[in-house]
């Protein structure tokens, strides 16, 4: 398709610059996102969020004293000298269900038959598991119990504010909220938390050869896939997607299709259109806004990157080709939404490894990214497929990333290289 009328009144003619380096280009990225201010969020929407300040018990956990099995309550010198060949028989003077709430002092040589979670009697010091006895838990209480064991102090009776005592902090600020912790939060009387919530991200393909997967392919046509790999990315951190795909190498549709989009997101990012070819639909419509930067970053692949805003919105660049798309994310956005969210550590896990895959080149005065497959425990790390930026099976195939630093121009056997480990590595 040609050129637009926008694209033609704008054309590029800015000079050349200098590669931008890797670590000054994810600093732009990052400062797009902020950190916001916290909001307080519903439990059932906190899984996998960041806790923004320290988690107070607003009560105690156990709020009373109750009980760790089903049995009876007992008073220890009722039954002290009780054992399998002389048990001790004693009356049941009361039955205590859970979420019984006027529960009376236990009577003197007495037992009272008593449920998990149910509260203790005052005057009761241990309980008697059921199968310690000759009763049933079933059915109405027995008149008399039968005890075959003498309980030790405080047996299976859970103290209140064992865990926790009203006012204590029971979880740090920073803390990730998994299910276990968002029941905490609701033991200790949270019906919501202050969290860091998810980002919105827009996603946008660009190219009028992009084809929905599934449709009929003509000559020179392919199956549009960046979207869904650079929405599957997202949620995996935890932040929100929506794809706009199929937008076709026109300025005036780009720009229309931003627009109407950028409103509803906290951050958009494109793949595609941002070389240096005649069509190049990304660069062509920001380039005249002068909100966005456009750089040839010092990396191998993923070299032509761009950040900045748009409509007001944060905006990040990446290239087409999806091996570009894939490393351009996980070394610039991943860590950005990330700190968005509240997490600090935004590494990827990762370690110094020992390189076995041969003699491997490398561009001067450029980060390379090598796809690879890790031996975690041997520590080793060999190449899958070449460096081609547009062999996403390979990419599909690898569980880590070997990153090879810009002074270096060749990789032998045996030299050291970083790797990152990437999701499903063992």
């Amino acid at each position: 398709m040609p050129p637009s009328s926008s694209s033609a009144s704008n054309p590029r003619t800015s000079a050349p610059r200098t590669l931008a380096s890797v670590d000054d280009h994810a600093a732009r990225v990052r400062s797009l996102l902020p950190r916001p201010d916290p909001a307080d969020v519903p439990l059932a929407e906190c899984d996998g969020l960041i806790l923004a300040a320290d988690l107070v018990a607003k009560v105690a956990l156990p709020g009373f004293d109750n009980s760790a099995m089903d049995g009876y309550a007992v008073r220890r010198a009722d039954v002290e000298s009780a054992t399998a060949d002389s048990p001790a028989e004693i009356p049941v003077s009361d039955d205590i269900p859970a979420g019984r709430i006027d529960v009376p002092p236990l009577k003197p040589g007495t037992a009272a038959r008593i449920m998990t979670g149910s509260p203790v009697p005052e005057g009761a010091d241990a309980i008697v598991p059921v199968e310690q006895t000759d009763a049933a838990t079933t059915g109405a209480p027995p008149a008399t119990v039968r005890i075959y064991e003498a309980p030790t102090p405080a047996q299976h009776v859970r103290r209140q504010g064992e865990e926790a005592s009203a006012g204590d902090v029971v979880l740090p600020a920073g803390t990730p909220l998994t299910p276990s912790s968002i029941g905490l939060a609701a033991a200790v009387g949270h019906p919501s938390l202050p969290v860091y919530r998810r980002p919105r991200v827009l996603v946008l393909s660009t190219g009028s050869e992009l084809v929905a997967v599934g449709g009929p392919l003509k000559p020179g046509q392919i199956y549009e896939s960046n979207s869904h790999m650079l929405a599957a990315a997202i949620r995996r951190v935890g932040a929100t997607a929506h794809t706009l795909t199929l937008v076709p190498d026109d300025v005036d549709s780009f720009m229309s299709s931003l627009k109407s989009a950028a409103a509803d997101a906290d951050l958009i990012i494109t793949s595609g259109g941002v070389s240096a070819g005649a069509y190049e639909v990304v660069k062509d419509g920001l380039s005249s806004t002068g909100t966005v930067q456009f750089d040839k970053v010092g990396m191998q692949p993923g070299m032509p990157q761009g950040a900045g805003t748009v409509f007001g919105t944060p905006i990040v660049t990446l290239p087409g080709n999806p091996v570009s798309v894939y490393v351009s994310f996980e070394v610039f956005v991943r860590p950005a939404l990330l700190t968005y969210m509240g997490i600090d550590d935004t590494e990827r896990p990762g370690f110094v490894g020992t390189w076995t895959g041969g003699d491997q080149p490398s561009p001067a005065g450029k980060r390379q990214f090598l796809r690879g497959t890790c031996d975690v425990p041997a520590g080793e790390v060999a190449p899958i497929g070449t460096p081609p930026s547009h062999l996403l099976a390979s990419l599909a195939r690898s569980n880590c990333l070997a990153i090879v630093p810009e002074e270096t121009t060749q990789l032998h056997n045996g030299d050291d290289v970083e790797i990152w480990l990437l999701d499903g590595a063992l």
